[in-house]
């Protein structure tokens, strides 16, 4: 801000009515100052001058409790100069901007930097307008510019909202610039989730093209081998290849040479139906993302759903037209883990479907809402067949959990009318467990 001419007496008074303008009025002014501030200016030739701004001692004290310590705690600075050089000069002015007029002129150029600066001086109301606007701004082509900054400065709303959009636009989000600047566990996050919305092989083919990178950073050369090393076996394993088709395999995987030989033999094996004398060792479900959800409740009870001393939770279900059910989600609570068992048994019929394992609660976003819960996938999709009587009796440990309540016994969903029917234990019809189905029609 341009020096302002000489003060007129009274300048207080003078169109100043309110604190805020009065301290409006001083912000980057000589007028009452005592202290100076001097950042780079990127804006000078060379990119490098510093440029002074004038600062109020008591103004940035009263806002800051770095400010209040840095001028007047046990180890305040004696001198009336600082030298910032973490940030540049503009992002500098609209710290003060704030502090001064709690005024924020964001945009998609400063705003990384204020966070930055809100988090450094301890203004979480700046930092909360940073992270609004930012979600606000976020589309599959930025979020991974955003996401490492959320992860780094804790902000779980804004974390949230990065993840949400990267399974919305998880093509658009994988083919950006920013998708092979993220961090191997980042990509192990990533490649693990349910909720992705893209096929397969173009994930496989983002993530070849962020190991390609990777090698090039380090000075490798971007061989099969080495992309593997870089990538890791969590990430590799989290690739759902049975899920490309073997044309895709065979085009676009093979020549990648991530995988070995023998990885590369059973799957030619599984493609040919060929019998398997290995489990194949990467996953068959599809991911939640790809399907169809149907919810049967109409709202959520918080926290109190317990599991001991109850017996398994069951809910029958019947279908007019058929499906394959790939999982089913369950209520959780917030960064808890739960042990499941799953049983899926047709009416009258001695077999059974059966899948057990550990699995951690997420925050899910749903036509219910939102809600911390889990998916219990099946290793192959479940035919239910029409009109016949499915049972699924769930045996769950774990802290209490959310719940379902209002549920209805009839739900359409893509065409298909889901049939919902109480059997016994604590689970029924109008309120309990078994949150969502995640499906597809079978034509």
């Amino acid at each position: 801000m341009s020096e302002k001419g000489t003060k007129p007496d009274f300048w207080q008074s003078t169109s100043n009515s309110t604190i805020r303008e009065r301290c409006k009025y001083i912000l980057n002014q000589e007028l009452l100052s005592d202290v100076k501030f001097f950042v780079r200016d990127h804006r000078s030739e060379g990119g490098s001058a510093n440029k002074p701004i004038s600062g109020h001692k008591f103004v940035l004290a009263i806002s800051s409790p770095v400010f209040y310590a840095m001028f007047y705690g046990d180890m305040a600075e004696r001198g009336n100069t600082v030298e910032i050089s973490d940030c540049d000069y503009e992002s500098l002015m609209e710290l003060f901007r704030f502090i001064y007029c709690d005024e924020a002129n964001l945009t998609p150029d400063n705003v990384m930097q204020l966070m930055y600066l809100a988090k450094k001086y301890m203004l979480p109301s700046l930092a909360d307008k940073c992270s609004t606007f930012l979600q606000e701004n976020l589309d599959g082509s930025n979020v991974f510019n955003v996401l490492p900054h959320a992860q780094k400065y804790e902000e779980k709303g804004l974390l949230d909202r990065c993840w949400k959009v990267i399974d919305e636009e998880t093509e658009e989000a994988v083919k950006s610039d920013g998708f092979v600047t993220i961090d191997g566990s980042t990509l192990e996050k990533l490649v693990e989730r349910d909720t992705l919305r893209i096929n397969e092989v173009e994930l496989f083919r983002a993530i070849d093209r962020w190991a390609v990178k990777e090698c090039q950073k380090k000075g490798l050369a971007a061989k099969g081998s080495e992309k593997r090393r870089i990538l890791g076996e969590r990430i590799v394993k989290g690739i759902r290849f049975p899920l490309m088709s073997q044309k895709e395999f065979a085009s676009v995987v093979l020549d990648c040479a991530i995988l070995t030989t023998k990885e590369c033999f059973e799957m030619v094996k599984y493609f040919s139906d060929a019998p398997l004398t290995t489990p194949l060792g990467f996953m068959r479900a599809q991911r939640a993302g790809q399907h169809s959800i149907v919810s049967r409740f109409g709202s959520i009870g918080r926290g109190n759903w317990g599991y001991s001393g109850r017996g398994p939770d069951v809910i029958g279900i019947s279908v007019d037209k058929p499906i394959k059910l790939h999982a089913v989600r369950f209520f959780g609570s917030e960064s808890n883990t739960y042990s499941v068992t799953l049983i899926v048994q047709r009416s009258g019929d001695i077999s059974t479907s059966k899948t057990m394992g550990n699995f951690s609660s997420e925050l899910i976003r749903s036509e219910l809402g939102d809600y911390y819960g889990f998916n219990v996938f099946f290793q192959c999709p479940i035919l239910l067949v029409k009109n016949a009587s499915y049972y699924l009796t769930a045996t769950i440990s774990g802290t209490n959990s959310s719940y379902g309540d209002l549920g209805q016994s009839t739900v359409q969903k893509c065409g298909v009318i889901f049939n919902f029917l109480k059997r016994t234990g604590s689970t029924d019809v109008r309120r309990g467990q078994f949150s969502e189905f995640l499906f597809t029609p079978v034509s």
